[in-house]
């Protein structure tokens, strides 16, 4: 059962009881993250987020992470382009705790000057460690190229560059600007008491200035350049390869579709490029497609890490399997193993309050109410082949493809040839 409860400076609690579950998994969410930072920040977004451990009035970071330990629970934070959560999850007779360490947090910080200091650190080793691993830094490369000018390409660790020179005053001010009641959306799931919750919340929460109502987010014009190929030489034993083209918006009526197209294409075993590229011809050990989702805007992307002689074969097969999937129709066996893949993922995925939790929340921020399973089951289950053929169409185009190299690069293939690299 879900129920919704708006507190009078419109902060949104969300709750989802599910019977027989021993835990509860409680989220702060805010519906601004990485996107919303100027330049000259990068990365406050994701400072911030570690900042809230650190210390409130009432508790020092050993404190905080001594209570959470002592009830057997867990706390933690994400930061992502468009939102940022702080959660915990513990037994559900410990809410009355759990619920005030997370509100004493995100409420009462008070960003020690010398934990600033210390956590600087650790997110400028976080950002090398980053650099440090090419099957990270090729994703980050990937995305400030295809959103190259929009805020969605920067890093959500920033660089270290943004991350040495940010003052506490920036990221108080940073905070106080975006932490506002309309963006925020409370949501927890598994044996929670909706009332409860309320009892615990509202007061603290209800503190908060209402400040500025929600603010739309500009749209998002990814500039047309027409194909990109891009290359990073580093000496590395394989040449790792970042290929995409435009997705969806979260909201956009083709999203369940494109969410079997990218089951087909690269997300899974069963799926064309593992078969073709990994089973069939061993080019690779790794090889997956998958989705960046915004609430305007969208991305699949493909990776995969090859020999450097054979790394454009692989991306040869990659645009050929795209073209097969715009110029084909998808048989009907295939389509169906691929919405039941999906529908068993999301299933099986709901076997614990955390990932209930972090649904129930999505559905709040991007479509401003919950989404019934029964809705999206519907949803997949009504996606045709030709659905399929026509969505590819519209993505798969030379205009909107992206190519990233890593490593050791094959000049016949993406330097001297590079009309080759064509949907």
């Amino acid at each position: 059962m879900v129920q919704e409860t708006t507190f009078n400076n419109g902060v949104r609690l969300v709750t989802q009881q599910v019977p027989g579950m021993h835990t509860i998994t409680l989220g702060i969410w805010v519906a601004n993250g990485a996107r919303q930072e100027q330049p000259s920040i990068s990365g406050v977004a994701h400072f911030i987020e570690h900042l809230l451990f650190k210390g409130t009035e009432r508790r020092n970071a050993r404190q905080i992470s001594r209570e959470i330990d002592s009830l057997g629970g867990i706390l933690n934070a994400f930061t992502g382009h468009e939102y940022v959560c702080y959660y915990a999850k513990a037994l559900t007779r410990f809410l009355p705790q759990v619920s005030d360490i997370l509100s004493d947090m995100f409420l009462n910080s008070i960003f020690p000057a010398e934990e600033i200091e210390k956590e600087r650190n650790v997110v400028l080793q976080e950002i090398k460690m980053r650099d440090d691993t090419p099957e990270e830094a090729i994703h980050d490369r990937f995305h400030l190229s295809f959103w190259q000018g929009h805020p969605l390409g920067h890093a959500i660790l920033g660089s270290t560059e943004t991350i040495s020179a940010i003052s506490r005053e920036a990221i108080v001010a940073h905070k106080q600007q975006w932490y506002r009641p309309s963006e925020i959306v409370i949501a927890a799931a598994g044996g929670v008491e909706h009332q409860q919750l309320v009892d615990l919340l509202e007061g603290p929460f209800s503190a908060l200035s209402p400040g500025e109502p929600r603010r739309e987010t500009g749209s998002c014009s990814r500039p047309s350049k027409g194909r990109v190929v891009e290359l990073s030489e580093r000496d590395l034993e394989q040449t790792l390869i970042c290929l995409g083209t435009d997705g969806l918006p979260h909201t956009d009526p083709g999203r369940y579709a494109l969410v079997v197209l990218n089951t087909i294409l690269g997300g899974g075993m069963s799926s064309r490029l593992f078969q073709e590229i990994r089973e069939k011809r061993g080019l690779a050990y790794s090889v997956y497609s998958y989705l960046s989702s915004y609430s305007d805007a969208g991305a699949l992307t493909v990776y995969a890490g090859t020999d450097r002689g054979r790394s454009c074969e692989a991306v040869k097969i990659v645009l050929a399997e795209m073209g097969r999937l715009r110029d084909e129709l998808v048989a009907e066996d295939e389509l169906n193993a691929a919405r039941e893949q999906i529908k068993g993922k999301i299933l099986m995925s709901l076997e614990s309050s955390d990932s209930y939790m972090s649904r129930l929340a999505r559905s709040y921020l991007y479509y401003g109410r919950y989404q019934p399973l029964e809705e999206l089951m519907a949803g997949f289950d009504a996606v045709s082949a030709v659905d399929l053929q026509q969505l590819a169409g519209r993505l798969f185009q030379d205009s909107s493809l992206n190519v990233q190299v890593m490593g050791k690069v094959d000049p016949t293939c993406f330097t001297t040839n590079r009309e080759l690299i064509s949907l």
